[in-house]
């Protein structure tokens, strides 16, 4: 079992930046795989960044952030971090931190990771 809990969300402006923080606990084999996702009211859960600690640093990014979002894994803190520059209000959503146990392609699909943190929530206004 692993256990995730973000922190770092806000309101912000566009243009802005702002760094998420997820704390693991629990199974660290569980943890060879974290993710952040997002999810907008209305819209589909969405892959943000990815990152593999197994064997190497391994990063992924979607599409629509690449360039402005950088994931990043701090060993000794067990946290996974995600800094957000440039912030449009298209990055409005609700911030889920994820982990698994393996890393499966790009692991940027939301059904690849058994635990989930509750969110937080990111609010970017014009």
């Amino acid at each position: 079992q692993v256990q995730l809990v973000e922190s770092g969300g806000g309101s912000v402006q566009a243009g802005g930046s702002l760094r998420l923080s997820c704390a693991a606990t629990g199974d660290p084999y569980g943890k060879n795989c974290m993710a952040w996702f997002r999810q907008a009211p209305g819209k589909e859960r969405e892959g943000v960044a990815s990152i593999y600690t197994g064997g190497g640093m391994y990063r992924y990014y979607g599409g629509s952030v690449q360039g402005r979002f950088a994931i990043s894994l701090d060993d000794a803190e067990n946290t996974v971090y995600l800094q957000m520059n440039s912030l449009t209000t298209d990055d409005t959503a609700m911030y889920y931190c994820a982990a698994a146990y393996r890393c499966v392609g790009s692991a940027l699909a939301a059904e690849g990771y058994p635990y989930w943190g509750q969110g937080t929530q990111v609010t970017v206004s014009s």
